[in-house]
């Protein structure tokens, strides 16, 4: 086989980063852009932007994987609901009730759902660091809880359970897509994001939702384009290389961009636990970006089709004429024993339990 030239591991962190910082800054732009509009239309409108974006993307550049069956519709739908409809309408209505800081903060409950979700429904392997980060990522998030439930209206702590349930619709929505990843993207955002869109609007529309004004419906729309369709696409890449639990782990970091942004915009809501609570997130993150996972394995003959390299060490198949870079076609492996660092990508999903 050829040699490994990347780490699978590290070019899967730096999509995930990606992912976090465009997803991270925008939620202290919804609360300043998004003020007095419902939290339906404000979903619908981040969501169209997603998928608008999406589209025109596909338009104008190859994406490389497999492509979308009717197979697949059924799951596209559940993870829009989840994820298109119900977590950004939580997250909206909460934001606009515990602050961007602490909202902001309180997103890396998403993390801790996701390796959970994760470790249960695709085997994936959670060694001692996951689990002390998980552990350390859910303190963290309890300490910007309780200083929520300090302002004794209980208002702050009523919006912070929003977000929390918000970031659970998200891991589901994580999870789900798992199995989506090895589609093409943009593909999969265009269509979560064109049902997510059509679903909130329409309940928007039968609450009588207000909407906003014209400017502040366009700066969310693009919002949501870079925010939410751009963030996406690079989550997913990011899911192919290192799994959902990994990935979502990572994307925890978004939440502390959100909350420096939202320091810097003048929301100063936040309390000592919450400057305790985000120590305890960084190290978190910090304990999953230096994870190293390791050892012999065997992989049984397989054909399938998904994205792929001839630079990974798992694709040794010829072309002619010859091939280089990433691309999809149906290919088959060999049974084989090796040994080297790897993630749970599509080759990696053995049963740790057994060895």
């Amino acid at each position: 086989m050829h040699a490994r030239s990347r780490s699978p591991i590290a070019s899967g962190v730096l999509l995930a980063v990606a992912s976090a910082v465009s997803f991270g800054m925008t939620t202290p732009l919804i609360a300043a852009w998004g003020r007095g509009a419902g939290p339906l239309v404000t979903a619908a409108l981040l969501y169209a932007g997603a998928a608008s974006a999406s589209v025109l993307l596909r338009l104008s550049s190859k994406s490389t994987g497999r492509p979308l069956t009717r197979d697949a519709l059924p799951r596209l739908a559940v993870v829009a609901l989840f994820g298109a409809a119900l977590a950004p309408a939580l997250l909206v209505w909460g934001l606009s009730r515990a602050g961007a800081t602490a909202s902001s903060l309180a997103l890396n409950f998403e993390a801790v759902f996701t390796v959970l979700l994760a470790a249960v429904a695709h085997r994936e392997h959670i060694g001692g660091r996951v689990a002390v980060a998980v552990t350390v990522l859910l303190a963290g998030g309890i300490l910007v809880a309780l200083d929520g439930a300090r302002r004794t209206d209980g208002v702050q702590l009523l919006g912070l359970l929003a977000v929390v349930g918000a970031t659970v619709c998200w891991a589901m929505d994580n999870t789900l897509s798992r199995s989506l990843a090895e589609h093409p993207p943009s593909d999969v955002v265009a269509a979560k994001g064109a049902f997510g869109a059509a679903v909130t609007l329409l309940l928007a529309f039968a609450l009588g939702e207000r909407a906003p004004a014209f400017g502040s419906a366009l700066l969310l729309a693009l919002l949501g384009a870079t925010g939410y369709g751009l963030s996406l696409q690079l989550y997913l890449l990011a899911q192919r290389r290192i799994g959902a639990a990994r990935t979502g782990s990572v994307f925890s970091a978004g939440p502390f961009v959100g909350a420096a942004l939202a320091w810097g915009l003048g929301d100063r809501h936040a309390g000592a636990f919450t400057a305790l609570g985000a120590a305890l997130l960084a190290t978190g993150v910090a304990l999953h970006l230096t994870e190293r996972h390791s050892h012999r394995h065997q992989h049984a003959a397989v054909e399938h089709e998904h994205a792929h390299r001839h630079d990974d060490g798992h694709h040794d198949h010829a072309h002619e004429p010859p091939f280089a870079g990433e691309h999809t076609h149906r290919h088959r492996h060999e049974a084989t024993v090796h040994e080297h660092e790897h993630a749970p990508d599509i080759h990696h999903e053995h049963d740790h339990r057994r060895e």
